[in-house]
């Protein structure tokens, strides 16, 4: 059984909205700050929300939200006013070690990672 699976992605058109979900299993999913990464070919996964404490990535922020349910051992990203930019392979993770420095990005370390689910923006 996988630790993480995504489920939600699609193709959908500029503007329209998806909700994305990560089921977690076998594990404490109460217990760990998650975060949902995106990741588009050749290039590295970019971090875009994290649920403890709650933060985004500029890129996203006010558009997406990043929830979960501990009881159900789901996170959620709720996307909304979806750009074309905004197309990518998402990802969950499980974060070991995070840091951040003044305002910017945090950084994380993570173990448990999904096989991601695909998101395109396109008319």
């Amino acid at each position: 059984e996988e630790p993480l699976v995504e489920s939600g992605g699609e193709m959908v058109q500029p503007g329209e909205s998806l909700r994305l979900s990560c089921a977690a299993s076998g594990w404490e999913f109460g217990g760990y700050d998650m975060i949902w990464l995106r990741q588009v070919p050749g290039k590295e996964p970019e971090w875009i929300a994290s649920s403890n404490p709650t933060l985004y990535a500029a890129s996203i922020k006010g558009r997406f939200t990043i929830s979960r349910d501990n009881a159900r051992n789901i996170l959620y990203l709720q996307m909304n006013k979806l750009k074309p930019d905004d197309t990518a392979l998402y990802c969950c993770a499980r974060v070991t070690f995070s840091q951040r420095f003044g305002g910017g990005d945090p950084e994380f370390s993570y173990d448990y990672r999904g096989q991601g689910t695909q998101v395109t923006v396109s008319s």
